[in-house]
C-alpha cells in the first residue's frame, strides 16, 4: 500500500539530514515531501497547512525550540504541529522535533536540568508504552543516539509518557491519538554524528569523544535493526490512522454515561479508590547512565 498523499517532512538543519530514516519509510509504502525552509526556495518553504499531506515529520536542529530569531520559520512549523494533533495527522517528532511538538501542544521546554546528553545511550520504555501503536514492539531499553542540550521539561496537557532515561527523565511521548515526540535520534549515520562532534568540538570539552565516535559506530547497526521495524510502524499508522484507537479517559468515558456533576465526581473517586494499590507501590527501574 502507498500513502494516498504525500508525508511532509521538515529538515530543520542541514546538519541533520533525514538518512536511513527515508529508506525504512519509503520502503513501507510512504512518499515524502521533504521541505528544508532554511533555504531561500520558494519549494522548500513550509506549507500554510497540511491540506494534501498524510503525516508529518519533523527533524532536529541546533536551534532551540523558540530560536524563533536563529530560524523565522518556527512559529509557522508549531502551527502545522499543533494543526496535526487537533487534527489527527499522524506526525513525528525527533529532538528538536520532539521539543516542539511538545512546545506547541502547552508542554514545556528549555536546558536540559541533567546537561547535555552526547551519543550512544539506552532509553527505558515506560509501562504506558505497553499498548502504544509504535512503541509496544521496541525492546525494553533500546540504543538510540543522543544529541541535546535543551529538553521536554513538562508534557503537554494529556500526553503519556513513553520513555526515559537517567539523563533525560522524557525520552518519548505520545499527545493526542496519533502524535509522537522523541528526544532521541533514528535517523543518523555514523558520519553525521561525527560531523556533530566536530561541530560542538568546544562542548564536547572535558568529554573521551573519541570513545563517544567509536561507541556510536559500534551501535549504528542495531539502530537499524530496532528502529527501521518503528518507522514502518509510523507508516501503518500513516496509512491507516483509523488502525489506532479514539484516546478515552475515565472522564471522558464517564461524561458519556454521566451528565450530573455530583454523579461524574462520586463515579470518579470510585475508580480512584480502585485503582489504589493494595501492596507496596510498584516502581520502574532503569537502566545505568550509559555516558
Amino acid at each position: 500500500m502507498v500513502s494516498p498523499s504525500p508525508v511532509l517532512v521538515v529538515q530543520n538543519d542541514p546538519a541533520d539530514p533525514l538518512g536511513p530514516l527515508g529508506d525504512w519509510l519509503t520502503a513501507a509504502g510512504l512518499t515524502l515531501d521533504l521541505r528544508r525552509p532554511y533555504l531561500d526556495d520558494e519549494l522548500d518553504q513550509l506549507p500554510a497547512t497540511l491540506g494534501g499531506h498524510s503525516g508529518l515529520l519533523v527533524l532536529g536542529g541546533e536551534m532551540g525550540a523558540n530560536d524563533d530569531q536563529v530560524a523565522p520559520w518556527l512559529p509557522q512549523l508549531r502551527a502545522l504541529l499543533k494543526a496535526a494533533v487537533d487534527d489527527e495527522v499522524p506526525t513525528l517528532g525527533i529532538c528538536l522535533g520532539g521539543q516542539l511538538l511538545a512546545s506547541a501542544t502547552g508542554g514545556e521546554v528549555g536546558p536540559s536540568p541533567e546537561g547535555p546528553e552526547f551519543g550512544a545511550q539506552l532509553i527505558a520504555k515506560r509501562a504506558s508504552s505497553a499498548t502504544d501503536p509504535l512503541f509496544k514492539a521496541l525492546p525494553i531499553t533500546p540504543d538510540v543516539i543522543q544529541w541535546h542540550f535543551d529538553a521536554v521539561l513538562e508534557l503537554p496537557p494529556g500526553a503519556i509518557q513513553l520513555a526515559s532515561s537517567p539523563g533525560c527523565d522524557i525520552q518519548a511521548f505520545r499527545v493526542g491519538r496519533v502524535a509522537w515526540g522523541t528526544q532521541f535520534h533514528i535517523e543518523t549515520t555514523p558520519e553525521v554524528v561525527r560531523a556533530w562532534a566536530t561541530a560542538d568540538a568546544e562542548a564536547l570539552t572535558g568529554y573521551d569523544v573519541e570513545r563517544i565516535l567509536a561507541r556510536a559506530d559500534a551501535v549504528h547497526p542495531d539502530l537499524a535493526e530496532v528502529w527501521a521495524p518503528f518507522a514502518a510502524a509510523f507508516a501503518g499508522v500513516v496509512l491507516d490512522p483509523s488502525s489506532v484507537p479514539k484516546v478515552r479517559t475515565v472522564a471522558t468515558q464517564m461524561a458519556d454515561a454521566i451528565t450530573d456533576p455530583a454523579e461524574i465526581r462520586a463515579a470518579l473517586a470510585m475508580q480512584m479508590q480502585a485503582a489504589r494499590p493494595s501492596g507496596p507501590v510498584p516502581i520502574e527501574l532503569l537502566p545505568p547512565d550509559a555516558r
